[in-house]
């Protein structure tokens, strides 16, 4: 088949959307697809700023969500006009739409689209604050999501939960196929862990806790700065590094501050994906610390798979598709979300215990190996996309 996958954001971009287009195109070129992209970032950045971003921008500074109403109608209808263009070649097969606007964008093209949700749009845009709870902008969004729902031919959530959304919100059954990970990248390089650590400038000697995540109100990443200095009681050589950047940027930075962390604590903003594996490497632990936020849960975790698969034992929270990814004490470690001491013992644990966390980390590999690879996941989405060319 020809696919083409399509989003109304920038490709690449440091973001777990863009981690799943680039890893499951690599799938289903394995499997002989040929596989191209289009996203924001074909549209010149001329035009991006003068229609879409710039007028965003002033539009939210007057009423909180319109900008972003704005932005997201402007590059709907410029990714529309590319995929249009793609279509005259008569080249593509299907169309993978990645969000709704997305979805929305390819349908006038007339080519079978199949529709991947990712998360809960409207209320992740209330989460973040980019528009307000109850507002006309929120029940524009959630319009929206509905009519995307209902015109795409199939439907793929990244979990069940989500799965359940679509179906609660527009009456539509979906597929859930939990979200995967490239296991021929992200693989044990321990044997690289001191390298690893002089090549960024890391102690030797640090117990170094890996956090990354988008730094955003529901990904939790106060949680591990709060959780720090109970563990530099035991350890006083632990240092907390964050990859990411968002909205909570600030408010991350000001918390390391006050609490006089500057020197163990460290965000070192976003970090090209292909650099993620050497942090996974130089890490003695990872953490996903997500907790729920005006409705949303975590999904199957990127991130965590990324751990799970690279040979570093992870601590999560138990909510969303982390629970559905971790089992407790087997392949990771479950923590109540926002509970600051049980954080801090579990870290204290695997830090007084290597070897359990390396028997975590073994089981977890085997279990990615197993259940998330990137092949096996291409194969369920060329069933999807079979189904769809067939209705």
């Amino acid at each position: 088949m020809n696919i083409l996958l399509a989003t109304v954001f920038d490709y690449p971009h440091a973001g777990g959307l863009s981690t799943h287009v680039t890893t499951l195109k690599a799938g289903l070129e394995a499997r002989g697809h040929r596989v191209d992209v289009v996203s924001f970032s074909d549209v010149p950045p001329a035009k991006q700023m003068m229609l879409a971003k710039g007028p965003s921008f002033l539009l939210n500074k007057v009423s909180k969500g319109t900008g972003i109403l704005w932005s997201h109608a402007v590059r709907q209808r410029l990714l529309s006009r590319l995929i249009a263009d793609k279509a005259a070649s008569g080249r593509y097969d299907v169309i993978n739409a990645q969000e709704v606007f997305a979805t929305l964008a390819a349908l006038p093209s007339g080519i079978p689209t199949v529709t991947t949700v990712h998360g809960y749009m409207t209320y992740e845009a209330i989460s973040r604050g980019a528009v307000v709870e109850g507002s006309r902008q929120a029940q524009h969004l959630l319009e929206k999501e509905i009519e995307a729902y209902t015109k795409t031919r199939k439907i793929i959530t990244v979990d069940q939960r989500i799965k359940e959304y679509v179906r609660e919100k527009a009456g539509v059954e979906a597929t859930a196929i939990r979200n995967f990970i490239d296991v021929d990248r992200f693989k044990p390089e321990k044997a690289n862990r001191l390298a690893y650590r002089k090549k960024h400038g890391l102690p030797e000697d640090a117990a170094v806790i890996f956090v990354p995540r988008r730094l955003t109100k529901k990904n939790g990443v106060i949680y591990p700065a709060l959780a720090l200095p109970h563990v530099l009681e035991k350890y006083p050589n632990a240092m907390l590094i964050y990859a990411g950047m968002g909205e909570a940027y600030d408010e991350l930075k000001s918390l390391i501050e006050q609490q006089g962390l500057s020197e163990q604590a460290k965000l070192l903003g976003a970090i090209p994906h292909e650099t993620m594996t050497e942090y996974y490497a130089l890490s003695d632990i990872v953490l996903v610390p997500s907790v729920h936020s005006a409705g949303v849960e975590e999904a199957t975790s990127i991130s965590a798979l990324e751990a799970m698969g690279s040979g570093s034992p992870l601590i999560a929270s138990a909510v969303g598709g982390l629970k559905e990814i971790v089992n407790h004490r087997q392949d990771g470690l479950l923590v109540e979300e926002k509970n600051v001491d049980e954080l801090a013992q579990a870290i204290i644990e695997l830090l007084d215990h290597p070897e359990f966390g390396q028997q975590l980390a073994q089981a977890a590999r085997r279990k990615i190996e197993d259940e998330y690879s990137h092949l096996s996941a291409a194969k369920k989405y060329e069933d999807i996309y079979r189904a769809a060319l067939a209705q």
